[in-house]
């Protein structure tokens, strides 16, 4: 376990770091998939905000 102390005898934990590796890139299949529920998300919005103003 890593830690310090300082000049009282106190130590200072520091959390274990997990190793870090680079993302991939979206794969074409993925990317359709995220503009599909991109779209989904903006037409629930809209229907939501359209239900408001009529109801009010």
């Amino acid at each position: 376990m890593r830690y310090t102390t300082n000049d009282r005898g106190i130590l200072n934990n520091y959390a274990v770091e997990s190793a870090m590796y680079p993302a991939e890139y979206p794969s074409i299949e993925q990317q359709r998939r995220y503009a599909l529920q991109g779209g989904v998300a903006v037409l629930l919005l809209c229907l939501l905000l359209l239900t408001a103003f009529g109801v009010s």
